[in-house]
């Protein structure tokens, strides 16, 4: 895989995936959370997500990278990408709602 420079990843080999002997272009969580948010983003048409669900939808993600940094604990590259699945989920929800409301309040300042 090519490397992805614009992406803000750590990129490191132990929580990266590998295909073919290559490592992926971002690491476990990362790629959980990519491919959350693309899953999400065409069901966004006929399913919305509320704020609460996205905020606990994050909060896997949350808890286990700070408990991972600052508790000693070394998580698994499944439970990194599965978290960020949810992240991913919850992240595209939350931005809909923002947007949602962002262009309500612009459409009630204009009228």
């Amino acid at each position: 895989m090519t490397k992805i420079e614009w992406v803000d990843c750590h990129r490191i080999p132990s929580r990266s995936f590998f295909y073919k002997k290559k490592q992926f272009p971002v690491c476990a969580r990362c790629t959980g959370i990519y491919l959350g948010f693309f899953i999400m983003i065409p069901l966004l048409w006929f399913y919305q997500i509320g704020m609460i669900i996205s905020i606990i939808l994050i909060l896997p993600t949350l808890i286990d990278g700070l408990t991972q940094a600052y508790l000693n604990r070394e998580s698994t590259n499944f439970l990194r990408f599965s978290t960020g699945i949810l992240a991913g989920i919850g992240m595209s929800g939350f931005s809909e709602r923002i947007t949602y409301h962002t262009y309500k309040f612009i459409e009630l300042l204009l009228s």
